[in-house]
């Protein structure tokens, strides 16, 4: 590891000592020093402030300098809901889909989740490690600095394991901070369709044990919609899962308002993700709660569904984070800026409330907060620095634009 110090920054961004959650008009404040440096010693940021309070030439000469002159310093995005974890891509229902195929269409034919369930099962561990770590290194090349993944491709107490062994493999061997969240309940096996307490019983009896004593899991998911679990099950399923200090993170609102806000503020849930489908009672009690509102924008960009309502979140007093739900079906992307720029264009949130979002309080969504999320002295030196840019506005306006010129985890640029 190499002492560093990058001088001349146009912008060093997030800058901030205090590690709070954002809510309402703060999500707009954003810490930001022009023509600043900032110092990274091994693993960490060491100092920051403005040029004019360093000696550039009075430097100790094991500190490696790198001017960045017209550049920006951001901290790396921390992607708080993801499903990394699957077999293979499923552009083949993406392209029946653009022949007019319904969902149910597909799911009939054994696409969907079901589909990528069947892969999970004929897939080796060591195989789906080895592609695992490809996606993965794709999200840091991107500038992700820290990550949930899920299992849910599973179905069965076996594949739901491998997932999970996988992704602890990851978390023992990535250079970024790693969660892992159980989603047994992602949807019901065909062969439980007719029999939905017996599925919640085997994850009961079956997995949930074997997650807690092999240390398989953060966090417990449940897929709350009709058609999958309701809120009932999804609160059964929850507090079972509490017995193994899983707190829960859950898909809720994506198509339908049926009670899953309800059910998640009742168990507690650190972050309720999705969100596209909120009433104006959802939107108030999301203001009151403690839960984080985790918005996917990419999600609904791909299903062309209608965007979660980020702005009237933000009047509510609700505290949002966003993240990508990178997955085969309806999100096949762990590109972070693609999803803050949609966030600004269709869900027209400000750069500033963008960039909170995608760091600080995403951090906060994986308890992550006090090792990510901005620029503050002891954190992890995990950041991206931007290619020369007129504004951090830029990067959202040009959202097809590539503005990375390098990330930098625990102090060491990454190869791209």
């Amino acid at each position: 590891m190499t002492n560093r110090i990058y001088i001349n920054i146009k912008g060093l961004v997030g800058v901030s000592e205090n590690d709070n959650l954002l809510r309402g008009k703060d999500l707009d404040k954003l810490g930001i020093l022009e023509n600043a440096f900032l110092k990274t010693s091994e693993d960490k940021i060491e100092d920051y402030g403005v040029m004019s309070e360093i000696n550039v030439q009075g430097l100790p000469t094991d500190v490696e300098i790198i001017d960045v002159t017209g550049q920006f310093i951001l901290p790396c995005w921390v992607d708080s809901h993801t499903h990394l974890i699957h077999a293979t891509s499923r552009e083949e229902e993406f392209i029946a889909k653009l022949k007019g195929a319904t969902y149910e269409e597909i799911a009939a034919m054994g696409g969907g989740i079901l589909n990528s369930a069947k892969r999970i099962e004929a897939i080796s561990e060591e195989d789906l490690l080895a592609v695992s770590i490809v996606k993965l290194k794709t999200a840091i090349s991107t500038g992700t600095g820290a990550i949930e993944i899920k299992s849910g491709y599973g179905l069965s107490a076996d594949a739901e394991l491998k997932m999970l062994r996988v992704i602890k493999e990851l978390k023992r061997t990535s250079p970024i901070p790693i969660k892992a969240t159980f989603l047994g309940a992602h949807t019901y096996p065909l062969v439980y369709r007719k029999n939905h307490q017996a599925y919640i019983d085997l994850i009961k009896s079956e997995m949930l044990p074997v997650i807690a004593k092999e240390s398989l899991a953060d966090y417990v998911d449940v897929f709350c919609e009709n058609g999958f679990f309701s809120p009932k099950e999804t609160i059964e399923i929850c507090q079972a899962a509490a017995e193994y200090n899983l707190s829960p993170k859950l898909h809720i609102n994506q198509l339908n308002s049926i009670g899953g806000v309800e059910a998640g503020i009742k168990v507690g849930a650190l972050s309720l993700d999705h969100l596209e489908t909120l009433t104006a009672a959802d939107v108030a009690l999301l203001g009151e709660s403690t839960s984080i509102s985790t918005l996917l924008p990419s999600a609904a960009f791909f299903l062309r569904m209608q965007y979660p309502p980020a702005r009237d979140l933000i009047n509510a007093n609700a505290a949002i984070s966003i993240a990508s739900d990178f997955n085969p079906g309806s999100s096949p992307s762990s590109n972070m800026n693609f999803v803050a720029a949609l966030s600004a264009i269709q869900m027209k949130m400000l750069p500033n409330e963008v960039i909170n979002a995608g760091t600080i309080n995403a951090a906060h969504a994986l308890e992550l907060q006090s090792v990510v999320g901005n620029i503050k002295k002891g954190k992890k030196a995990n950041f991206y620095v931007t290619k020369p840019v007129n504004s951090i506005g830029y990067l959202f306006y040009d959202f097809a634009g590539n503005h990375i010129s390098s990330v930098y985890v625990n102090g060491e640029k990454i190869k791209e």
